[in-house]
């Protein structure tokens, strides 16, 4: 085994692991999101379960935020509450921070 062969391997294991780790913190923030906008929907805590779960689960339909941003638009326009595009932009930038904070925390 040579020197290239161990670097190699050690930069395709950071990347494994730092990888996982970007999806977890996404999800996590996606859960702190839906918790989030639960309680702008003044939801049960069954209810806010439900929703950050439901949060989590929008990420899947497309690459990127777009997709949960839409759903968190249309859910809290339906249910009256006053946020706009630029205050659930700026959650997901705290929430990512947090979920971040929260991950590094446990390991």
């Amino acid at each position: 085994m040579t020197t290239f062969d161990d670097r190699e391997r050690a930069f395709e294991t950071k990347y494994v692991r730092d990888e996982e780790m970007a999806f977890r913190i996404t999800a996590r923030r996606n859960r702190l999101l839906g918790h989030w906008a639960a309680g702008l929907m003044k939801l049960t805590k069954e209810e806010a379960d439900a929703y950050a779960s439901a949060v989590v689960q929008a990420e899947f339909e497309e690459a990127g935020d777009e997709d949960v941003i839409r759903k968190l638009v249309s859910d809290l326009t339906a249910a009256g509450a006053e946020v706009d595009e630029g205050a659930i932009r700026r959650a997901i930038e705290e929430q990512t921070i947090e979920a971040r904070r929260q991950l590094m925390q446990s390991e």
